[in-house]
């Protein structure tokens, strides 16, 4: 399709049972029932792609938990959709970031990611194959080159209104431009957020909103302008520690009254709670020698 002018823009889990509202919560419409997800059976670390990735997986520990973030996610009641794993593709289990997934008016969409990486670009087809026979519209943007990273890098305000967009390390300020002007034919704003850390190499590293009004950051990982643009959409922001974004605490998934997390220290505790939502804790350290965690494993479908 046509793409409009671009536009100016700125190992177990811990399970906790009580299960409380969130402080603004979502409406039936906007919360999420489907998620997918892919097994962890040809996942490895063979080429360094972040500041993480090094050490060798124990795969049989890294199957296990994969498997409780399956089980956490259908405990807070999502349903999960599975896409077969393929050899030799090695980061395919990390489903967040081969295209970017919405919907407006005409229906579902994808947009198709283009990977920085080739050993990962080499994903992208299987995914985009994937939402085609589910019915998707697959927006191709031309990005000429430029790269971008599906939800590594773009993120939905939790409303729907509008897309937070990482670029610096993966995804690039040309890609997110070429994002923005066709997004903005759907009338969906895109704000562009610098990363400087090269540890939060994608935003879903170091930024995750937990409910309209409320966001959790680590504001060393933007550039001033970025930081700036965060405050001036959230009214509240809460700030994790390097160490915390270290262990991705700042990866979590936000889901029916739940936070769902690698790690909880005090200070994410304090936060949480001030945000009336109930943290669950699963164990991801292998593949956090990939260099994700809980999000990186998912993408919400609706």
């Amino acid at each position: 399709m046509p793409l409009p002018n671009l536009r100016q823009f700125l190992s177990h889990p811990i399970r906790t049972k009580l299960v409380i509202a969130s402080r603004h919560p979502l409406s039936s419409e906007q919360m999420p029932r489907t998620v997918l997800m892919c097994p962890p059976t040809f996942f490895d670390v063979r080429e360094p792609k972040n500041p993480h990735m090094g050490l060798a997986i124990d795969r049989v520990r890294a199957q296990h938990q994969w498997e409780n973030l399956q089980r956490s996610l259908r405990d807070a009641g999502l349903k999960v959709e599975l896409i077969d794993p393929v050899q030799e593709l090695d980061d395919m289990v990390f489903t967040a970031n081969q295209v970017f997934v919405g919907q407006h008016k005409l229906g579902k969409f994808i947009v198709p990611s283009r990977m920085r990486y080739a050993s990962r670009q080499k994903e992208v087809a299987f995914y985009v194959e994937w939402f085609r026979r589910k019915g998707h519209q697959v927006i191709d943007v031309d990005l000429q080159g430029e790269y971008l990273e599906g939800h590594g890098d773009l993120i939905w305000h939790p409303d729907g209104s509008r897309i937070w967009a990482g670029y610096g390390f993966r995804s690039s300020i040309g890609g997110v431009e070429k994002f923005a002007a066709a997004m903005a034919g759907f009338g969906f704003p895109v704000t562009p957020l610098e990363l400087v850390d090269k540890h939060c190499y994608h935003l879903d590293t170091c930024f995750c909103p937990l409910n309209d009004a409320a966001v959790l950051i680590y504001a060393e990982a933007f550039s001033a302008s970025s930081v700036v643009e965060i405050r001036n959409g959230f009214e509240r922001l809460h700030h994790l520690t390097r160490d915390e974004v270290l262990q991705f605490m700042g990866n979590g998934i936000v889901v029916n009254g739940r936070f769902i997390t690698p790690r909880l220290t005090p200070n994410l505790s304090q936060i949480l709670a001030s945000e009336e939502l109930t943290p669950v804790v699963v164990d991801t350290s292998e593949f956090e020698k990939s260099g994700g965690s809980v999000f990186c494993m998912k993408t919400f479908l609706d």
